[in-house]
C-alpha cells in the first residue's frame, strides 16, 4: 500500500503499527477457509435438499463482515478494546443463559439461539470476550487499582463455564479454563495454586467423564474403537492416507460425500484428502505463525494488560486449532470444535474475527512501548 510514514491519518497511523504479517496470515486463513467451504459443502448441501451453492453463499456473506470485524476493531485503543470486550461478554453471557431456556437441542445439546432468523452460538462469542476482560481484572488487581480484580476475574470463570457445562459444552469449558490457568499465571499466582489448580483441572477432567455420557462415550471409543461407533473418525482416517502427500486434486475427494461434517469439524480431513499431507503441514505452520509471531509481539510490550489479555486470545486462537486438528487425527477423543477461520460456521467466523481484531490492536507499536 503506497501509504507514507508520515500519514498521521487513522488509516496512516493503523498500517504503520499493525503487525502486517499476522494480518496477511490471518486473510491468507479466511481466503482457504471459503475455498475449503465451496469444496467440502456441497455434497452436504445436497444431503440435506439444499442447492449444493448453499453453504458457500452463507460463508462468503459472512466472511466480508467478519473481515472488516478483524480490520474495524485492530483500529482501537486498548481502552476501547476492553469497552468493547465488556459489551461481547455481557451480550454473550445473556445469550448463554437464554439458550438453556429458547435454544434448539441438537445432538443432545443446547448452544444456539434464533434471533431474528439467525442462528448464534453464544459460545463463540464469550471466549475472546473473557479473555480481554479477565486480562483486564488480573492486570488492574496486580498494578494495584482499587478493584477487586483477582475476585471479578474468578467469578466471571465460574459463571461462564458453569453456563457452558449446563448446555453442555465440556469442549468449550476447557477451553476458557486453559484461558484462565494461563493468565492467571501470568499474573503472578503463586506456584503452589498454579499446582492445585493443575490437579483441580485433573479432577473436573475425571468428573466430566463420570457426569456427560456423551463424554465418557467419546473418550471410551478413542481408548477402544471397538466401544462404539468410531464412523467418522475412520472415515477421516480414509482420508488422509487417500490423499497421501499431495493430495487427489480439488474436488477430487470422496469423504466429504460421507462425513457429516466434512465442511465443518472434518474439514482438516477434506483438505487431507484433496490437497495431501504437505497442504496440511501448511496450514499447521500458518497457525503456529499467527500464535508465535503473536507472543514474540507480546514480549515486546510493557503493558500487563496488552500482556495477558493478547496471551488469553492467543491461548484461544492456538488450542482451539489445535483441539480440531488433532481429534480429525484421532490423537485426542472427538470434539465438536471448529478450525479457526477454515471451518464453515458463522458464529464461529464472525467471533474469531472480533477477537483476532482485539489481538492486532493490543499487538500494534505504540509510543512508549518497549522494543
Amino acid at each position: 500500500m503506497a501509504i507514507a510514514r508520515n500519514d498521521t491519518s487513522v488509516l496512516g497511523r493503523w498500517w504503520w503499527t499493525v503487525d502486517r504479517w499476522t494480518l496477511a496470515a490471518l486473510m491468507t486463513l479466511a481466503v482457504l477457509g471459503l475455498l475449503m467451504t465451496l469444496s467440502a459443502s456441497p455434497s452436504v448441501a445436497e444431503r440435506i435438499g439444499a442447492d449444493s451453492m448453499h453453504f458457500v453463499r452463507k460463508q462468503a456473506i459472512l466472511l466480508a463482515p467478519a473481515v472488516l470485524a478483524m480490520i474495524g476493531v485492530s483500529l482501537m485503543e486498548p481502552r476501547a478494546v476492553r469497552r468493547l470486550a465488556l459489551l461481547m461478554l455481557g451480550g454473550s453471557m445473556l445469550l448463554l443463559v437464554g439458550t438453556l431456556f429458547l435454544g434448539a437441542e441438537i445432538k443432545g445439546a443446547t448452544r444456539w439461539v434464533s434471533i431474528a432468523g439467525f442462528t448464534i452460538q453464544p459460545s463463540e462469542f464469550v471466549k475472546p470476550a473473557f479473555a480481554v476482560i479477565a486480562g483486564w481484572m488480573f492486570a488492574a488487581r496486580r498494578l494495584g487499582e482499587p478493584i477487586p480484580g483477582y475476585t471479578i476475574a474468578c467469578t466471571l470463570y465460574l459463571a461462564v463455564v458453569g453456563l457452558l457445562l449446563l448446555q453442555p459444552d465440556v469442549g468449550q469449558a476447557a477451553v476458557v479454563t486453559a484461558i484462565f490457568g494461563v493468565q492467571f499465571f501470568l499474573a503472578g499466582l503463586p506456584m503452589i495454586l498454579v499446582i492445585f489448580m493443575v490437579i483441580g483441572g485433573i479432577g473436573l477432567l475425571v468428573g466430566a467423564y463420570f457426569i456427560f455420557p456423551h463424554v465418557q462415550s467419546r473418550i471410551d471409543r478413542f481408548l477402544d474403537p471397538a466401544a462404539g461407533d468410531t464412523y467418522q473418525i475412520d472415515r477421516a482416517r480414509d482420508a488422509f492416507m487417500n490423499g497421501g502427500l499431495f493430495g487427489r486434486g480439488p474436488g477430487e475427494g470422496t469423504v466429504k460425500a460421507y462425513l457429516p461434517d466434512s465442511h465443518a469439524d472434518f474439514v482438516f480431513a477434506v483438505a487431507g484428502e484433496e490437497f495431501g499431507t504437505i497442504a496440511c503441514l501448511i496450514i499447521v505452520a500458518i497457525f503456529a505463525f499467527v500464535v508465535l509471531r503473536g507472543f514474540a509481539r507480546v514480549l515486546q510490550d510493557n503493558d500487563l494488560f496488552v500482556v495477558v489479555a493478547a496471551t488469553g486470545l492467543l491461548v484461544q486462537f492456538g488450542l482451539q486449532a489445535l483441539i480440531n486438528m488433532a481429534s480429525t487425527l484421532s490423537l485426542i477423543p472427538t470434539k465438536g470444535m471448529t478450525l479457526p477461520f477454515l471451518s464453515y460456521g458463522g458464529s464461529s467466523l464472525l467471533a474469531l474475527g472480533l477477537g483476532m481484531g482485539m489481538l492486532l490492536a493490543l499487538t500494534r507499536k505504540r509510543p512508549g512501548v518497549l522494543s
